[in-house]
């Protein structure tokens, strides 16, 4: 049985080099995650679906609060990171796992409530309009749920959103077991077969493709905790369509440090709910992190959960600039800063043993999981 200090290095999988040169390009780490493999899996009684479905998560635990709780031990790691399964045809599985290390590791980093989420002074939220934009990556990665929240297609049959947006930590919402995904397209005029019609005065009207979920993966880190505590860390899902949507997708990135990201900014876009039909792009400062939270003041409402975080960095290996979402958007914090109230919009960053996890559940093979 492994102890902390194992722990610890299953946390601290990075190999996390600071660059030397003042000409230095944002580069992505070099990660060597761990293995998450099932290890058993049950069958559970099928879901009520009554719960109401929530489009924000609201904690009173900020920065200060995350960092002085103690490290989770092993087996709370695993039983955090073991997950359900929810099926189109409404059955459930519960699935153990367990967590490996098959290479050495470096070094890595580690109130009050209010319902919606902050807009901080001057509104720096853009809507994007125009399928020349919309239709194009890295917007076209964005995604509507039929829930009302958002999600980034990751893969050619899979999309990653916030868990609160499918099960509100007690129960699956209503609508959950007929989970769709709406993709924009343009709405086109009869007999216009296609033809660009973009009136440069006007937006042009879109519409939503949607697109059945297969399955939808949630960890028990979120089912078994709660949104004020331990379950924010664990706020993801990853949802299978059950056909390809034939877009470009954004790949997965582990986070870095927020020291290491471009101008120390991060970048998503969402189905703001009080901008209905519109995306909305933003990008902002992070203000603080833990190992598992990104904590910053991007202009966000509700539906704006399950946007993916992503930054652009360079790719040694591959000479290339890349985009990768690090993150999930969550929810809003009220927390008391040494006596004077702030306010953080939270993002869950997405860390090895989190990498190791989603990538599984894309690929179904840990060999092709073993950069982040």
């Amino acid at each position: 049985m492994a102890g902390l200090s194992t722990l610890i290095l299953l946390l601290c999988a990075a190999e996390d080099v600071m660059p030397s040169s003042s000409h230095w390009k944002p580069t992505w780490p070099s990660y060597r995650v761990p293995v998450i493999l099932p290890q058993s899996t049950l069958n559970l009684d099928k879901p009520q679906f009554d719960a109401e479905a929530r489009l924000d998560v609201v904690s009173p635990c900020g920065p200060a609060c995350h960092k002085s709780s103690p490290l989770p031990t092993y087996e709370e790691v695993k039983n955090y990171l073991s997950y359900e399964t929810l099926y189109a045809n409404g059955s459930l599985t519960e699935t153990e796992v367990g967590i490996y290390i098959l290479s050495n590791s470096g070094d890595g980093s580690r109130g009050k409530s209010r319902t919606k989420r902050q807009i901080y002074g001057y509104d720096s939220r853009f809507s994007i309009f125009g399928k020349d934009f919309l239709l194009n990556y890295p917007f076209s990665t964005s995604v509507k749920l039929s829930t009302g929240c958002t999600g980034t297609l990751v893969a050619e049959k899979h999309v990653l959103t916030a868990a609160h947006c499918i099960h509100d930590g007690k129960s699956y919402v209503k609508g959950a077991q007929k989970l769709r995904v709406g993709f924009l397209k343009p709405k086109l005029k009869d007999g216009s077969k296609g033809a660009n019609i973009t009136n440069s005065a006007m937006p042009e009207k879109m519409k939503f493709q949607w697109i059945r979920v297969k399955r939808t993966h949630v960890p028990k880190g979120w089912i078994k905790g709660n949104a004020n505590d331990i379950g924010m860390d664990y706020d993801y899902a990853l949802l299978e369509l059950k056909k390809p949507h034939k877009r470009k997708f954004m790949k997965i990135g582990v986070s870095p440090p927020a020291r290491h990201l471009p101008g120390g900014r991060i970048h998503f876009s969402g189905y703001d709910n009080d901008r209905p039909g519109n995306l909305v792009y933003r990008f902002c400062d992070v203000k603080d992190e833990t190992y598992d939270l990104l904590y910053q003041q991007c202009d966000a409402q509700p539906g704006a959960s399950g946007s993916g975080v992503y930054v652009r960095m360079w790719k040694r290996q591959n000479h290339k600039w890349e985009r990768k979402i690090i993150g999930i958007f969550s929810g809003h914090q009220w927390v008391d800063m040494n006596g004077t109230p702030q306010d953080f919009n939270v993002a869950v960053r997405i860390t090895p043993l989190k990498y190791a996890q989603i990538c599984y559940w894309i690929k179904g093979n840990y060999l092709d999981c073993r950069e982040g």
